[in-house]
């Protein structure tokens, strides 16, 4: 049988007043008694609403500067009291302590001060006590006590007591599932901020912000995303995105991140979070239709990104392809409506933001951590390993197909040239294999080879592969060095009038 309780009395003590008032009111309509303190109690008094302050319930001051407020017998008391046990009935009489019905609470924001780069003496202070021990002891005894413990919650609980003021068990419990997610979240965003160097070796992940999708990588799976995307992403157009699609989007936004910084139109497609097509150009009309040459058939269904405004010119070229999504900084008003022309196709602006400098992912019955692979080689890294030096031209295409290298599955060759992705080698179990695979397909598209540069996300242990990429006509390239046989490769290029730089470092995907 579902238990009503209509409530006698409530305590509030919040941090945002935004949407408190209306609750208020109703509450005071219902004759309910109102117990508050600080600039809660100040606020509810100015509303022209009798409040009882705590510190004439304890009879204790507000001390140390505000820490101590609530903390007291007489508050916990009446929240913890079981209202079917005899015991804690006597003792709620015998200290003249007050049943409290219903407890609402907004913590004080330690995680916005934090993001604030405030002081940390300012963050210390944003850890709130008195809250968090409020919202955990109304949400244990939700038998008998409603706990409000965010100001989103708001809305749905001035619904619930507009109903002469009663809740059911159901309500309650469901409030106390709330706050305890409130409370863990706020508890595990503490320990992060104390552990942000890591000196623990433990993982505390807490996501408020929860999405089900239509399902996972396949129909038969649950698919869930946990984050807030809408910081990352402006969403203008389109159906929802599906588990598939928010992998490749984080694949996208990874790939084009590499050339944030570049004052040249940067295009890029990708298919099953590799690139099948990237080109840079002096307009981004020309990098559009370039990346999408280096495989216009696995561009079908794929994802397009780009780290320029999209003009009309690059929008009426999108227009002709069926793609998933498109992300761009912004789009030209008159892009935009001829990009809305497919009703799913999804547009997003991606926002300025710094994005999680560390990689999840479950592993056996455990989870695997790492910082992320936050390296980009530039030509300040390279080590000129044979006595031929690339060419300028050459520089710029190897540390453009490093840069796509390093954001596509291992093992991996990428093949570039002019700015352009002519083929790439993917998640390969052979390094051979991955070289032949990217020679094939630019064959398949027409590309010419002979000056082109090979990109390894990892040193060349035989020199098979460089004599493999000269055959095909490439002349230079780029991987990070380090395998006891890299002379092998050296001489084989030394030879055969080729040049080789090293990065010293290696960028494996998995």
């Amino acid at each position: 049988m579902t238990k009503i309780i209509k409530a006698k009395s409530v305590l509030i003590s919040v941090f945002h007043k935004n949407g408190l008032a209306p609750i208020v009111k109703k509450l005071n309509e219902l004759g309910i008694t109102i117990y508050s303190t600080g600039g809660t109690e100040t606020f509810i008094k100015k509303l022209g609403i009798d409040v009882v302050a705590v510190e004439d319930l304890t009879s204790y001051p507000s001390i140390l500067g505000g820490r101590v407020k609530t903390l007291h017998p007489k508050v916990f008391g009446g929240i913890l009291s079981r209202r079917n046990n005899t015991n804690d009935k006597e003792q709620l009489n015998e200290y003249e302590i007050p049943e409290i019905d219903i407890v609402i609470v907004d913590l004080y924001p330690f995680e916005k001060t934090v993001l604030e780069d405030a002081s940390e003496q300012e963050i210390i202070e944003k850890i709130d006590i008195g809250g968090i021990s409020l919202i955990r002891a109304a949400a244990k005894n939700f038998k008998d006590v409603i706990c409000v413990s965010s100001m989103e919650q708001y809305p749905e609980f001035l619904e619930i007591i507009s109903n002469k003021g009663e809740t059911n068990l159901n309500q309650r419990k469901s409030f106390a599932g709330k706050a305890f997610n409130i409370s863990s979240h706020y508890d595990t965003a503490i320990f992060n901020y104390f552990n942000k160097n890591h000196k623990e070796a433990a993982l505390k992940i807490s996501e408020t912000e929860g999405k089900v999708l239509r399902y996972g990588e396949n129909p038969h799976q649950k698919g869930f995303f946990f984050g807030d995307f809408n910081s990352i992403f402006d969403k203008l157009h389109g159906k929802e995105l599906s588990y598939n699609n928010l992998l490749d989007v984080d694949a996208a936004v990874s790939i084009i991140k590499e050339f944030d910084n570049s004052d040249k139109p940067t295009f890029a497609v990708l298919k099953h979070n590799n690139a099948c097509g990237i080109a840079q150009r002096e307009t981004l009309h020309q990098a559009y239709v370039d990346a999408l040459a280096g495989d216009p058939i696995s561009a079908f269904g794929g994802i397009l990104i780009s780290n320029k405004e999209i003009d009309v010119a690059t929008a009426e070229e999108i227009h002709k392809l069926f793609c998933e999504v498109v992300i761009a900084p912004s789009y030209n008003k008159e892009a935009l409506e001829i990009l809305k022309g497919k009703k799913n196709r999804i547009l997003l602006i991606q926002k300025e933001i710094e994005l999680p400098k560390s990689t999840v992912r479950t592993c056996l019955n455990g989870i695997l951590v790492q910082d992320k692979d936050n390296i980009s080689d530039s030509k300040e890294m390279l080590t000129q390993a044979t006595k031929l030096q690339p060419t300028d031209l050459e520089i710029d295409d190897l540390i453009f197909a490093s840069k796509i290298c390093k954001n596509t599955k291992s093992n991996t060759i990428v093949l570039v040239k002019n700015g352009q992705l002519l083929a790439s080698g993917t998640g390969q179990t052979s390094r051979v294999d991955a070289l032949n695979q990217a020679i094939t397909k630019a064959n398949h598209f027409n590309f010419d080879l002979k000056g082109a540069v090979m990109a390894s996300d990892a040193f060349f242990p035989f020199p098979d592969c460089v004599e493999i990429a000269d055959l095909a006509g490439i002349t230079s390239v780029i991987q990070p060095g380090g395998s006891i046989k890299d002379q092998l490769s050296i001489d084989y290029c030394d030879a055969h009038n080729m040049s080789m730089v090293f990065t010293n470092t290696r960028h494996f995907k998995h």
